[in-house]
């Protein structure tokens, strides 16, 4: 009883001593919590000074620097809070009052702003560990991938980020922008089309949405934003480009030349823009035989860039063109003219000869073939005329077919006629048949003569 009498004011003593200890503790914390808070607090001179005073004392002072690290970011100074935010990531690890997602997104934003974008990454990346679901870190993070060109990893980040911001305008362009470049077209047009709703001036989203309609076979909705953008200065020679080609794909060969010319008439076009601008307006005005101003654009071209695509094949060829007419017209012409000449031509074989083509038939801008009854004052037969549109090596294959088609119109005789020369194959494949082949200086000799002679009827 006298030990429970002395024990107990004891334990009353310790208990209370503790209780003093923790309650001391808590105050020294809530001191320092409240010493920080009235550094941020103040105005931004006397922040730089107290912040300052203390860190020549302390340099690790951590409300000091988170002081100056916040001033510095709300400031956007990002290369000192980026320098800042680096120290207190270093105390994050002693100091557990600190704030570590938070300075480490900052300091990575930090980084991303003044485009340190290894830093960022990294610090992205440890930061979405901590958080993973917060909307700065998947954006940011996002459009991180997108710049690396890991499109399949920037559509997840910024799909993450569009759940908490569905209008952000940003994560919209850049998932749209993704989903392009992964060719997931229908997905991309419905995502860039929302981001055109919110920011109507995205000239680069409207592009991309246009690049879309021409994937998936809608050239008429290209066309139209094509057309749209080519007075632009920045996308204009672009979408020239684009809206061109189409029409040329669609025979719409004044209309190309138009958009080509659009195209041309901006200032400062990228090289390669520039050059493709010119070969594509060269094959449209080759399209509508005028070769003068097709060669002007192929010399400048070879000028820039000697060896670009095939303008040195073409530049010899319609170089040669555009001296002989007829050379134009039996290569390039349209096949009611190439025909005519043709017809012409198969009179000069056979001189005093009676000449009636009994058959006309072209295959597509390949060949014609023309099936003539020849009467002379010795002979007289079917003889099959085949004129081949090339300037290249006529293989065998065309003779095979050639000698077919003799047989089943049960012509005597058969000529192959070409602004080219012909394989070794070819020559051996008709040396034990009745088909003579024609290559080009025989040709434009024939062609040539046709104004002396009388066309066939």
């Amino acid at each position: 009883m006298d030990v429970l009498v002395f024990l107990i004011p004891f334990t009353i003593v310790v208990f209370g001593a503790g209780i003093l200890l923790v309650l001391s503790k808590s105050d020294g914390k809530a001191e320092k919590r409240q010493s920080g808070r009235k550094i941020r607090n103040k105005d931004r001179n006397q922040i730089i000074k107290d912040s300052n005073r203390r860190l020549a004392q302390n340099p690790k002072d951590a409300d000091a620097l988170l002081a100056l690290g916040e001033l510095y970011f709300s400031e956007q100074v990002f290369d000192k809070a980026m320098r800042t935010f680096e120290v207190l990531i270093d105390l994050c690890a002693t100091n557990k009052q600190l704030d570590e997602f938070d300075i480490t997104l900052k300091y990575a934003l930090s980084a991303l702003r003044l485009k340190h974008y290894e830093e960022a990454y990294k610090s992205l990346v440890i930061a979405r560990t901590m958080n993973p679901d917060v909307f700065e870190v998947n954006y940011n993070l996002g459009y991180l991938e997108y710049l690396k060109k890991n499109y399949e990893k920037a559509v997840q980040l910024l799909t993450n980020a569009r759940k908490e911001k569905g209008e952000h305008v940003p994560t919209l362009r850049y998932l749209g922008h993704s989903l392009f470049r992964m060719n997931k077209f229908n997905e991309a047009v419905g995502i860039l089309r929302k981001t055109i709703d919110l920011e109507p001036d995205d000239k680069e989203s409207l592009f991309a949405i246009a690049q879309c309609y021409h994937e998936l076979g809608q050239n008429d909705n290209a066309i139209k934003i094509f057309t749209h953008l080519r007075a632009d200065p920045a996308l204009g020679p672009s979408a020239a480009l684009f809206a061109g080609s189409i029409r040329m794909n669609q025979h719409q060969y004044d209309k190309a030349m138009l958009d080509f010319e659009i195209g041309l008439r901006h200032q400062n076009i990228p090289e390669k823009t520039l050059l493709e601008l010119k070969y594509r307006l060269a094959s449209a005005y080759i399209r509508q035989q005028e070769i003068g101003s097709a060669l002007r654009l192929l010399e400048e071209i070879h000028s820039v860039q000697p060896v670009y695509r095939d303008v040195p094949n073409l530049l010899r060829k319609y170089r040669e063109l555009h001296g002989n007419q007829n050379l134009q017209t039996y290569l390039i012409a349209g096949t009611s003219d190439f025909v005519t000449l043709c017809r012409k031509v198969v009179s000069t074989f056979f001189p005093k000869a009676k000449v009636k083509i009994v058959d006309v038939s072209v295959q597509k801008s390949e060949y014609a073939d023309i099936l003539a009854e020849v009467s002379t004052s010795k002979w007289e037969d079917l003889v099959l005329f085949r004129f081949v549109r090339t300037t290249n090596t006529v293989g065998e294959l065309v003779l095979r077919d050639l000698y077919s088609r003799s047989k089943e119109v049960k012509a005597g005789r058969g000529f192959c006629l070409s602004a080219g020369d012909f394989s070794d194959g070819a020559h051996q494949f008709v040396e034990a048949r009745l088909i003579d082949l024609i290559e080009k200086e025989d040709l434009m000799k024939r062609m040539n003569q046709v104004g002396h002679s009388r066309s066939a009827t």
